[in-house]
């Protein structure tokens, strides 16, 4: 029995100096990790934490438990540094794998301020790259990048107003007109409003081209749903002479003049409205557009012309 108690502390001896040399192994590698990051090689040190992590783990000393806490802190809090060095260099797809990967790691081992940090981290990420690729006008790409922003931040107004410009730039102009509203419901919109009503003028124009007067007419009113625009407003009156509504021309002539009442065509719009009035048998309209072109030297004496017909 006496024998079996000498190879017994024998055998405690051994395993005794085994986790011993573990741990200083551990403790080496965990040190080498700390010696990498005062260098400022933020990779080297990553990789030393996260090899002797493990290690200590598997090391019962107070001097371990003490060192996995601290291996615990270093790991996601050095891959955080890296990923904002990473985003500062502009390599912004592995900056935004990075981050989601210290999210993960910070949850895991309870540190909550650096997961909280990296998450804040992630939309900032992915709209620096989407400015980026509008910058270089690859709008496709930026539009999927903004796209990414406003799903984790869906209330900002930038953001949704970037994403409407890359998407009207690459074609995609409901989706564009979509983000666009979105923008101006949290905060964007004047900004918004002005691009959407200029969206709608080149929607009416293009069908007004393709003798498309009704779909024009109704393009160019949503225009101005938008943002009161004078040439919208001139659009709608061409429209509508085409169509033969003499009426609604001349309304909408109206409100190009009471909107850019200095315009350069101003004498021409007067004129036109008095024409057209005549034409369709609104003789007072007319009238009183023809005397506001006394003096006029382009139209002048054709006023008084027809103003003497008139008159009659």
């Amino acid at each position: 029995m006496k024998r079996l108690f000498v190879a017994f502390a024998a055998f405690c001896l051994a395993a005794g100096a085994a986790f011993a040399q573990d741990l200083k192994a551990a403790v080496e590698i965990f040190n080498a990790g700390v010696e990498s990051a005062q260098a400022d090689n933020k990779a080297e040190a990553l990789a030393k934490f996260q090899e002797a992590l493990p290690l200590l783990e598997a090391c019962s000393e107070e001097e371990a438990v003490e060192m996995v806490s601290k291996c615990k802190e270093y790991i996601p809090t050095t891959m955080l540094s890296i990923a904002k060095e990473q985003i500062n260099a502009a390599a912004y797809d592995e900056a935004i794998a990075c981050l989601g990967k210290t999210v993960e790691t910070a949850k895991l081992y309870e540190i909550s301020s650096v997961a909280e940090e990296a998450s804040s981290l992630i939309p900032n990420a992915w709209l620096r790259k989407g400015t980026s690729l509008l910058k270089e006008k690859n709008f496709a790409d930026a539009a999927l990048a903004l796209g990414e922003v406003v799903a984790l931040t869906p209330e900002d107004g930038q953001s949704w107003l970037m994403l409407g410009q890359a998407r009207l730039q690459s074609g995609a102009v409901d989706e564009g007109v979509v983000a666009l509203e979105k923008a101006a419901e949290f905060g964007k919109a004047e900004q918004a409003n002005k691009m959407l009503s200029n969206t709608f003028l080149k929607k009416g124009q293009a069908a007004l081209k393709a003798g498309k007067n009704a779909d024009a007419i109704a393009a160019f009113e949503k225009a101005n749903s938008y943002l009161e625009n004078a040439n919208a407003y001139k659009l709608i009156a061409s429209a509508n002479i085409k169509s033969g509504k003499s009426a609604k021309a001349i309304e909408a002539y109206k409100k190009y003049l009471e909107i850019s009442p200095n315009a350069k065509d101003a004498s021409d719009i007067i004129f036109t409205i008095a024409a057209t009035a005549q034409k369709a048998g609104d003789k007072a309209t007319a009238i009183e557009y023809y005397n506001k072109l006394s003096g006029d030297a382009k139209y002048s004496a054709q006023a008084a012309q027809q103003l003497s017909v008139l008159k009659k």
